[in-house]
């Protein structure tokens, strides 16, 4: 094959037609534009050019294979791929600067538009508009599902139209503003209901001090002094003396093992006296003549341990009457309604007494003989005198048994039941919550000892523990679970309260309800009659 034939695709020769395409390119491209100008011409001189157009064509060959065969006359294959190579280079070349050549244009076009507003001389930046030609977007309103207001929303609402019409129809639950009343106080009883909607409102006391700083109160507390007792017997007589108290049974490690269940059956439950109970313990002080000048609270103990214990148990609802009578407020104890009781709770309480009855000398019971016939509303009360910071309180504590010293000096001994810790989360719920209120309990009438007698879940007692009342908050210091002093400091503020609140010859109900975060003085219509002829006669 000759020299000229084998032209080297990317040697001189190619680089002078790559040129030389390029000019051809340039000038096909300013020849375009100068017939894009002349397509207005006569439609003679268009049918005219297109029929030389094809007479050249019809010719016999095309401009292209005349090309291809002036190149050398080689063998027709290899021209034919010499062509056909030059000519798809030729093609990339002419696309390659018509992409470049509307690159160019672009940029020229465009310059205006791409400069940099904040470039090194700013020119341009105070020119800008100040207001954006572009709508600002706005989000659609978000519908809470929530949390709608009673009155428009939820359940469909009051007044017909809430969610219901934009549900499209009623939905699974019925509408309550039917026959279904709505739901009053958050889930709780009406009475405790967090709207004050109650006209015998009076005051309040909220809870916002924290236990810090009652912890830094010292609150001064003086020893509980007996100045009077009565007794209760078998049928409801009351005597002022103390033929009700038991003697406690030092050996009671004898009698482990033992079920308390035995008996049950023969338990009469205790009676709910109500104010006459209160009315008992007000006989008894006119029966010692003991003076009321000084006194500024007289009470049961059960009022005082609530009261206490509201410093760290802040979810069991409870309440009182409330009573002033020639400057000395009397504290009378309500029991508020409870469900019935199951057969298990019934047991359970038992349990408690029956410990009681194993737990003391009974000179009727013989060596060995079980517990029977208990009657819970036998109870022997002592009457205190104390004193909590600046109050003196006189109070009804009734007592379970009694010990003596070697010296024959008597004192008190609280007895306790409870289910055996059998694991870290019963322990501390003990200490936390049950040893809190054995301890306020036995301190406030100064009791010195308790003897708990831990039972399985059946009812058999397993093992018991007695505990010296002043070590308990010891015990319990070190894991900061409560503190005693916190809880008088907490009743102080509650009993400065409430003294100044309460006027003179007016009665008043105070309770401790949901949502747990005050107390609340509530008017009352009257005193109890029972309470009221006691009080005149002191």
């Amino acid at each position: 094959m000759d020299s000229e034939q084998e032209l080297d695709l990317f040697g001189e020769d190619e680089d002078d037609e790559y040129t030389n395409n390029n000019n051809n390119y340039n000038n096909n491209t300013h020849n375009d534009k100068e017939e894009s100008h002349q397509t207005s011409s006569s439609s003679s001189s268009s049918s005219s050019s297109s029929s030389s157009s094809s007479n050249r064509t019809g010719g016999g060959e095309s401009s292209s294979a005349a090309t291809g065969t002036a190149t050398g006359s080689g063998s027709p294959s290899e021209d034919d791929d010499n062509g056909e190579v030059r000519s798809n280079l030729n093609n990339f070349n002419n696309n390659s600067n018509r992409n470049i050549n509307s690159i160019s244009n672009y940029n020229e076009d465009d310059e205006d538009d791409d400069k940099d507003l904040f470039g090194s001389d700013n020119e341009d930046y105070p020119k800008t508009l100040a207001t954006s030609p572009f709508p600002v977007p706005v989000l659609p309103a978000v519908r809470n599902t929530n949390n709608h207001s009673r009155g428009a929303y939820g359940r469909g609402g009051r007044g017909g139209g809430g969610r219901w019409s934009d549900r499209g129809g009623a939905g699974i639950l019925p509408n309550p503003s039917g026959p279904y009343p709505q739901r009053g106080g958050y889930g709780y009883n009406p009475r405790y209901s967090n709207v004050r909607n109650d006209e015998r409102f009076v005051s309040e006391l909220k809870f916002s001090k924290s236990e810090e700083t009652l912890a830094r109160k010292c609150i001064a507390f003086q020893e509980p002094c007996e100045i009077g007792c009565y007794s209760r017997v078998e049928g409801g007589e009351v005597y002022f003396d103390d033929r009700s108290l038991r003697l406690f049974k030092r050996l009671i490690t004898e009698d482990i093992g033992a079920d308390l269940n035995d008996g049950f059956d023969t338990f009469i439950e205790k009676k709910d006296l109500g104010s006459d109970g209160f009315g008992d313990l007000l006989t008894c002080i006119r029966n010692k003549n003991v003076p009321l000048q000084n006194m500024h609270f007289v009470t049961y103990r059960n009022n005082l341990n609530k009261i206490l214990a509201t410093a760290y148990i802040r979810n069991d609802p409870w309440e009182m009457g409330v009573h002033k009578r020639n400057g000395v407020v009397y504290l009378d104890v309500h029991k508020l309604p409870e469900k019935p009781k199951s057969e298990l709770d019934r047991r359970r309480c038992y349990w408690g007494y029956s410990f009681e009855s194993l737990a003391t000398e009974d000179p009727r019971r013989a060596d060995g003989e079980g517990v029977h016939d208990i009657d819970a509303n036998v109870e022997y009360c002592s009457v205190i005198k104390t004193k909590l910071g600046a109050h003196r309180i006189l109070m009804g504590a009734e007592m379970d048994c009694c010990d003596s010293t070697d010296e024959g000096r008597r004192f008190y001994v609280e007895l306790k039941t409870s289910r055996e810790q059998l694991n870290y989360h019963t322990e501390e719920r003990f200490e936390r919550e049950k040893l809190l209120k054995f301890w306020i309990q036995s301190f406030l009438a100064g009791v010195p000892y308790i003897v708990i007698g831990f039972r399985d879940d059946g009812g058999r007692l397993v093992r018991t523990e007695r505990l010296r009342t002043k070590d308990i908050t010891q015990r319990v210091k070190m894991k900061s679970y409560w503190q005693g002093g916190v809880c008088l400091a907490f009743a102080d503020e509650v009993l400065c309260w409430l003294y100044g609140t309460v006027k003179e010859n007016e009665d008043y109900i105070l309770q401790f309800a949901p949502p747990f975060n005050r107390l609340e003085l509530l008017q009352a219509h009257s005193c109890p009659e029972a309470i009221t002829n006691h009080i005149a006669q002191l």
